[in-house]
């Protein structure tokens, strides 16, 4: 007896996300082969944390 076989069927689709994501890749606001650089992230840290210190 082939015991693998016995019980009831696979729910397919047990790995798809319940939703997605406002910025997954692919998508308008990120779409593939944009990487920002490392000084456009660095500026947008700088700038990030001058308006916290004004705040």
């Amino acid at each position: 007896m082939d015991y693998g076989k016995t019980g009831g069927p696979q729910k397919a689709g047990n790995n798809v996300p319940r939703h997605k994501e406002h910025n997954a890749k692919g998508s308008k606001k990120n779409p593939f082969g944009k990487n920002a650089s490392k000084a456009e992230l660095l500026a947008r840290m700088k700038a990030a944390a001058a308006a916290k210190k004004q705040d």
